[in-house]
């Protein structure tokens, strides 16, 4: 059984892509952009760079990436602000039974070190994680594999004994490919036979996945 295991952000802490979704939408009708499902739903995961060049490819060279993002980031600080940064049911739980339990926990998020260090203080999360690497360290994030290689790295774990655990297609693939164990719990989007196919388990809730543990660490000792 692995000892460390690294965490994905957003839709697996937090319940941030539902209300980055949210605002996706919003923007993309305010500013009359018409429907943008399908890059929404591919940029989770992303980090800046690829979600640029995808929307480039998606919508075209003229698309207003800068100024819709910019509109975007506006409106999500707007309501987190007013609805506070979401918790995901089971956070406090896993993270507190992995330190009592000596697990080395990290985190890989394609978001911004900014957003990420903020929702972590906000929350009272950031004493759980050894090392937190963001989007903005690596110039290709998910699914590429780097965040979740310099992640290792930075904890000092060999990549196929350490769990990630993900909500997203791009953080599902971004995982195998580091070579490591990835768990999903499903956010909003389903697994697909090909992301199935990568799974070392997948879970409905932290909660189940805190239960998966403790059942699992009963049977060994």
């Amino acid at each position: 059984m692995t000892n460390a295991i690294i965490f994905d952000m957003d839709g697996v802490l937090f319940d941030t892509e539902r209300i980055s979704y949210e605002c996706w939408e919003e923007i993309g009708e305010a500013m009359g952009l018409g429907d943008l499902s399908e890059g929404i739903r591919g940029c989770i995961g992303l980090n800046r760079n690829d979600a640029e060049a995808l929307m480039y490819d998606l919508y075209g060279e003229d698309f207003p990436f800068d100024e819709f993002t910019e509109t975007v980031h506006i409106l999500m600080k707007k309501r987190l602000l007013e609805e506070g940064t979401p918790v995901k049911e089971g956070v406090r739980e896993i993270l507190e039974y992995l330190k009592e339990n000596g697990y080395i926990i990290g985190m890989a998020s394609s978001s911004s070190k900014e957003s990420v260090m903020g929702h972590l203080k906000e929350t009272g999360l950031e004493k759980y994680f050894r090392a937190v690497i963001t989007g903005d360290m690596v110039e290709h994030s998910k699914p590429d594999p780097d965040i979740y290689l310099k992640a290792c790295e930075e904890l000092g774990v060999t990549p196929t004994n350490v769990v990630a655990i993900e909500d997203s297609h791009n953080g599902v693939r971004s995982a195998y490919r580091a070579g490591m164990k990835p768990v999903m719990v499903p956010d909003l989007i389903e697994p697909t036979p090909e992301i199935e196919a990568m799974l070392y388990g997948k879970f409905y809730s932290l909660l189940d996945v805190l239960d998966y543990m403790k059942n699992n660490n009963k049977n060994e000792g």
